[in-house]
This record gives structure tokens, sequence and C-alpha cells, in this order.
């Protein structure tokens, strides 16, 4: 659920997450740096951490199969993103 604060004069949407290591005033610098960016860099910065997601999850993936080659590897990650759904027929 996403949830309105307002900063300044300006509202600052975010999502009911808990973040415990995060002052107010942290998070306040935080949507006014958000707010500063323009919709282009804001989706670039959300693309590099789904980049970066994938990138962990392939890395715990490989360390928990070694022995699974790079087609399995993409596989099982196609897997566990579309879960609990199957994954489509070609690529099982």
């Amino acid at each position: 659920m996403a949830l309105l604060t307002i900063v300044g004069k300006r509202p600052c949407y975010h999502f009911d997450v808990t973040i415990t290591d995060t002052t107010l005033s942290a998070q306040a610098v935080h949507c006014q740096v958000q707010r500063a960016m323009t919709g282009e860099q804001r989706l670039l910065m959300a693309l590099e951490m789904s980049m970066f997601a994938r990138e962990l999850q392939t890395a715990r993936i490989r360390q928990e199969h070694p022995e699974w080659p790079d087609a399995e590897v993409a596989r099982e990650l196609l897997r566990l993103a579309f879960q609990p759904g199957p994954a489509p027929a070609r690529l099982r």
C-alpha cells in the first residue's frame, strides 16, 4: 500500500515498509532527492535496482547449484520470477 507523506509543500509517496535504520530527516532528504529527479532518471534507477536484484538472485542460484550450466540457471531465475505460475512450455 502506498502512503503519502508531505515534505515541505510537496507530496512524497512511499510504500508501507518499516525501515528501522532510517531517521525521519533522512527519509525527508530521500524524498527531496527523488522529487528532483526526472521521470527518466527515476525509471533508470528502478531498472538498475531490478538488474541488481536479478544479479543477486543469479549468484544465489549459482551458489546453491554450482554444477548447473548457464541455461539451467536462467530457467531457475525465470521460474522464481514468475512463481507460482509455471514457466512457459518453450522454457521447460
